[in-house]
This record gives C-alpha cells, structure tokens and sequence, in this order.
C-alpha cells in the first residue's frame, strides 16, 4: 500500500496494525493447533478428522500469510517471534492433550468461536475507521472462520451419531 492508501486506513493505523498482528497471532496458534491434533489425532473417523484437521491447517497458514502481507501494506511488521505470539494472541492455544477425535474437533470448535468473534469485531473496527481496503480481507478470512466452525461441527455431529 502506497503512502496514500496508508493514509486512507484512518489516522490510527497503527492502532489497526496492532490488531491485525494480534488476529496474525491467532492464526499461527490455530495453525500449530490444526497441524499438530492431525498428528495425533485417534478414535472414530479419524482419517476424516485427520483430513479436516489438515486442510484447515492449510487455511490458517495462508490467513497469517494474507495478515502479514496486509500489516506489511500499512507500514507495520508483523510479530516476529513464537513468544510475542503467545502474548499477544486474542485466542488462546489449546493444547491438544486428548487425542480423541471428539476431544480435537470441540477444541477447535472453541478456536474457531474465538476467531470468528475477534474477526467480526475488527471487521466492526475497520468500518469505524473507514479502512474498507483491510475490512475486504478480513471479510475473506472471516468467512473461511465460520465454514471451519460449520465443518468441524458436522464431523463432530457424525462422530455423536454413530
């Protein structure tokens, strides 16, 4: 983003780096939390979940990717380290110490519920401020959120009912 498109982000940019690079926190945690639980993930349907767990993966990786880009555009530098992660971070990482499929899927039901509530309201954020360029992205990612959240929940209503 050129200085003119900066200046369009609203005169508290930097307050909107800081929440981008918090939601970039986030989305490194989610992606650990999705690589590491297709890991270790067992029980019924595990290669679905496993599956599941791996392409949402993926998307996160590409969400932090598309937020460092966006932080990077604004003039800011995204979090640089594992720890600034963690202190950072709006959602917390959920360590997946139960491997069973249904003990994976509503963890990360429960990320999925955060991350959508963080990206509504900096979506609500970057309205005020009229940054409609860095709301567009966050609509993308926003909507990834909510079908993660629907697909987990499917896989895990499938696991109930058998």
């Amino acid at each position: 983003m050129g200085k003119f498109g900066r200046e369009i982000a609203g005169p508290n940019v930097d307050r909107i780096i800081e929440k981008l690079n918090k939601a970039f926190a986030d989305e490194w945690l989610a992606y650990y939390q999705y690589w590491v639980g297709a890991k270790i993930v067992k029980g019924r349907m595990h290669p679905n979940v496993e599956e599941e767990l791996e392409e949402h993966a993926k998307e996160e990786l590409e969400h932090a990717e598309e937020l460092a880009k966006l932080i990077v555009q604004l003039g800011g530098k995204p979090l640089l380290s594992p720890d600034e992660w963690f202190k950072e971070a709006n959602c917390k990482y959920n360590k997946p110490d139960n491997p069973d499929t249904k003990a994976i899927l509503k963890q990360n039901i429960e990320g999925e519920q955060c991350a959508i509530k963080v990206y509504k309201e900096l979506l609500e954020y970057l309205g005020k401020e009229g940054d409609h360029v860095s709301a567009h992205e966050i609509i993308d990612i926003l909507e990834d959120e909510v079908e993660h959240e629907e697909d987990l929940e499917n896989l895990l209503e499938d696991i109930e009912g058998e």
